[in-house]
């Protein structure tokens, strides 16, 4: 049976009230938790983007919830300040802490003004940066040359045992490749058998480890406004890693969804205003053999659905 953990969207809530949403889930029975990473939201509804790292330390130090972070290394962040990051947290919170890491999507990267690489070079660079951040976790003093350049750098804060760094990956492709380097695979939700395609990519690759799953969400009392707000929350999850990872601001993905059906939301987000529906999709995910899931409820009423959810799903799943 999978852990069930809640997801802490930066995208559509200010810092302190994701904290605040964050010990609610606790309080409601979730296992653990995760949050995304952004410089930028997806989408102008959304409104949002604290600053993840900053966020984590509170978040750890409020509850007592295992927590994690996708991040992209080797553009807006350099690998030594993300293992900097990720060694504080572990330090602090021995064995609370893992680092997931992909290769980025444009939204949150470009504001560095770098040119924005091709997804085969954003891999070369990410594998790149996974050697570095391993190096230093080892207590390596550091020097790389490639597409990352790192200049004698030490960790001189390290943890006893090192977070664990995982692979986001949402393709077969991009999963099979990191099973040689990866502690863990974290995907997102994709009809079953597409999520069971990218597990089995890794798992067939070699890959070991725990495999997390994030779960989009859209709960409310009633099926059109959970409709409705699954649409204007996160419509931009329809364009997939293609188009989605190159658009630069909130505005361009607005223009790319502008044509997205309230109705085409429902390959992308679990939508329905019955608990019961919302345990069964959970239900045959588990099937698939993930170690962990990560809730991501799209709409604004986090409260309700943490009351909703832990009264009749959570009891159900477990």
């Amino acid at each position: 049976m999978p852990a069930y953990g809640f997801h802490a969207s930066h995208e559509q809530f200010r810092p302190s009230e994701l904290l605040r949403l964050a010990v609610a889930a606790e309080q409601a029975g979730f296992d653990r938790a995760m949050c995304s990473d952004h410089f930028a939201p997806f989408g102008p509804e959304q409104g949002e983007s604290g600053f993840a790292w900053s966020w984590l330390g509170a978040a750890l130090a409020r509850t007592d919830l295992p927590f994690g972070v996708v991040n992209a290394p080797g553009q807006r962040y350099h690998p030594a300040l993300v293992a900097q990051a990720a060694a504080t947290l572990a330090e602090m919170f021995p064995g609370r802490f893992w680092l997931a890491v992909g290769s980025g999507q444009a939204l949150n990267e470009h504001v560095t003004g770098e040119r924005w690489p091709s997804k085969p070079e954003r891999n070369t660079r990410l594998r790149e940066c996974v050697e570095v951040i391993r190096a230093l976790f080892a207590g390596e003093c550091v020097s790389h040359r490639g597409l990352v350049t790192v200049d004698r750098a030490v960790l001189w804060t390290r943890p006893v045992e090192p977070p664990p760094v995982y692979a986001a990956a949402v393709t077969p492709a991009t999963a099979g490749w990191a099973a040689s380097w990866a502690d863990g695979l974290i995907t997102v939700n994709q009809p079953v058998p597409k999520v069971r395609e990218v597990i089995e990519a890794y798992r067939g690759a070699g890959g070991g480890g725990p495999v997390l799953l994030q779960v989009h969400v859209s709960w409310a009392a009633d099926e059109p406004a959970a409709l409705r707000q699954a649409h204007e929350q996160w419509r931009t999850a329809i364009l997939g890693s293609d188009a989605g990872w190159d658009l630069a601001l909130p505005d361009d993905l607005a223009v790319a969804t502008a044509h997205v059906r309230p109705e085409d939301m429902r390959e992308h987000v679990l939508i329905s205003s019955d608990p019961g529906r919302h345990a069964q999709w959970l239900h045959e995910y588990a099937e698939l053999g993930v170690d962990e899931c990560y809730l991501h409820q799209v709409g604004r009423d986090q409260d309700a659905f943490l009351d909703t959810f832990s009264t009749h799903v959570l009891p159900e799943l477990r």
